[in-house]
């Protein structure tokens, strides 16, 4: 793969889309109403690691896929989970319900994770062990 990926590129921006979209469409979408400063820090620490690592890999941090045809496990996968969000974001488009918030929360956090275990990224798992901490517990306390 070396050390652009092109295809966590690809999934980074299927990801970004929706929240471009709906954050233009209505600016009171991504209220916040959860005041844990550590956990806010993590959240963004932890996404913006993420996308770096889905789409830089450093030599000496990542091992590339570690199985015959991983390439083919890791976009079909991928290609799955990128498909359920953006069908979260369809299903769930009006509304702050606690499964639209944990299903938008989670996809991604399973999207970086299963792709830094697949190329054996240590940063994207790292990130996205921060990321998920921070974004799912941001987004659960922001239903209550």
């Amino acid at each position: 793969m070396g050390w652009f990926n092109y295809y966590g590129l690809i999934a980074v921006a299927i990801i970004m889309i929706p929240n471009i979209i709906i954050a233009v469409v209505d600016k009171g979408a991504f209220e916040n109403r959860f005041d844990n400063k550590v956990i806010l820090a993590a959240e963004q620490i932890g996404r913006y690691g993420c996308m770096a690592f889905m789409i830089f890999n450093i030599p000496h941090t990542y091992f590339g896929f570690w199985f015959e045809h991983a390439l083919i496990v890791y976009l079909s996968v991928n290609g799955v989970l990128l498909a359920l969000y953006l069908l979260g974001w369809v299903i769930y488009r009006k509304g702050r319900g606690k499964a639209r918030m944990l299903w938008l929360s989670i996809t991604p956090t399973v999207i970086f994770m299963f792709s830094g275990i697949m190329i054996l990224s240590i940063p994207l798992i790292l990130f996205s062990l921060i990321f998920g901490i921070g974004h799912i517990t941001i987004s659960y306390k922001n239903i209550e």
